[in-house]
């Protein structure tokens, strides 16, 4: 049976955080079973044109389709992901005027710059109804940990290897954002995070710490909650069991804080997996799978792309009449993944294989923008971890990507890398399991 959202008040749910397409409220209202402990989450849409008028849902309650989110953890991501690290997802009914109530009474409290940009989809009839992570009397800690790998070198132009096997994507991003005025994180590395060394993991939480106080909380890499809500640097001690201790140092704090995190993450699998997915599943780099599609579309089509302009990566062509992949490409997909996928020739891939290729592509981009919700027992200095719970640590943010932002993401890739590329002095970024080619 779907629970109703309908059923209870607006004021029942408390702002807790968004992102590009969801924006999420927790539970707060009075006990009831199917909603304790859990968050709803509700997709976005873009503000209206003042020319514009809100489109109506012509489908029924009874008839729009649950979020496909839902049906892509329960066939795909759980065959990659321990369920034990996966919140519960299922579906609630909603309606046009209890959303439009939901933004009446919260849109205050979303940052502005989203404010301006978009709002819940009140066309919708159907949200997400998921395991609550940051309310109750504990800390969470949301980690963005982003790309956790260099790309193999192979498919890399003359152009662009010494960059990007040197420098890891994110870390040339956050340069690049820098420069044009944006807050970015300068100093924390995912290959830190993903690299299984002790020492390095401590650095990243100390960078993804420090980037987290200096920037107000405004890099969204790292958001920590305490009963429920967010909270930003200058308050930052209430994550003690004591509450606020304006005895406490900044430097104290950050360093229980590192502590706290330090066994979860190195106990934890998730890290190895994420790390392991992220990269078996893109073994072309964008470079490489976009000569695949226009090497495709050469031999198929019986023309020379050198001299004939051909169709941009993803969009829909003779090799690929269907581009956008349904539920059944993406399990037909995961058979192959799990079984054949070690056979395949990644350094000369094969045309016939470009579909596979461009699904893969798709699935690690999910698992490189994907966050973990890492919990916690409010801080206790000097007091020793305890035996970690598989529970404590839970991936969220596992959309499937569209195939229509491959173009996007090719010429985002060519911006990064050449405005990088133009710069000053390069970061070393070291992949724990990559050599750093040689000069």
């Amino acid at each position: 049976m779907v629970a109703r959202a309908i059923d209870t008040l607006p004021h029942h749910w408390r702002y807790v955080s968004e992102g590009g397409a969801t924006i999420v409220f927790s539970y707060i209202g009075p006990p009831d079973a199917q909603f304790n402990g859990t968050v709803l989450r509700l997709r976005k849409a873009v503000l209206p044109t003042t020319d514009s008028h809100t489109p109506s849902n012509s489908l029924g309650t009874q008839d729009e389709p649950d979020d496909p989110m839902i049906e892509f953890q329960q066939k795909c991501v759980e065959r990659l992901i321990p369920i034990e690290h996966l919140p519960r997802l299922e579906s609630v009914y909603v309606s046009c005027e209890w959303l439009e109530s939901l933004i009446s009474l919260h849109d205050a409290k979303r940052p502005k710059d989203r404010r301006v940009k978009d709002q819940i989809d009140v066309t919708r009839r159907k949200g997400v109804l998921a395991t609550d992570l940051v309310g109750g009397d504990w800390v969470s800690v949301e980690i963005k940990p982003k790309w956790g790998f260099l790309p193999s070198p192979i498919h890399l132009s003359d152009a662009t290897r010494d960059v990007k096997s040197r420098t890891c994507r994110f870390c040339m991003h956050s340069a690049m954002r820098s420069k044009i005025g944006e807050a970015a994180s300068l100093r924390y590395c995912p290959l830190d995070l993903f690299s299984e060394d002790k020492s390095r993991i401590k650095k990243a939480i100390c960078d993804l710490w420090d980037t987290w106080t200096e920037s107000n909380g405004t890099v969204n890499n790292l958001k920590i909650f305490v009963h429920g809500e967010k909270i930003v640097p200058s308050v930052a001690s209430l994550m003690l069991s004591s509450g606020r201790d304006p005895k406490i140092s900044d430097r104290d704090l950050r360093e229980i804080f590192v502590e706290a995190l330090m066994p979860i993450l190195l106990q934890t699998p998730v890290l190895r997996i994420l790390s392991t997915l992220q990269r078996s599943l893109d073994p072309l780099d964008i470079e490489g799978l976009s000569r695949l599609w226009h090497l495709t579309q050469q031999e198929l089509n019986g023309i020379d792309t050198a001299y004939f302009p051909s169709l941009p990566i993803g969009s829909s062509s003779t090799h690929l009449m269907s581009t956008e992949p349904d539920m059944t490409d993406w399990t037909h997909f995961l058979d192959t993944y799990l079984s054949s996928y070690a056979d395949f020739n990644h350094a000369n891939p094969a045309p016939a294989h470009l579909r596979f290729y461009l699904l893969a592509y798709l699935l690690s981009a999910t698992f490189k923008d994907c966050s973990i919700i890492v919990r916690f027992d409010r801080l206790r200095p000097t007091v020793p971890a305890e035996q970690v719970k598989p529970e404590q640590i839970m991936v969220i943010d596992l959309d499937p990507k569209d195939m229509v932002r491959l173009q996007k993401w090719e010429k985002l890739d060519q911006e990064i890398t050449e405005a990088y590329g133009s710069g000053g002095d390069r970061k070393v970024c070291v992949d724990a399991r990559w050599a750093i080619p040689e000069n």
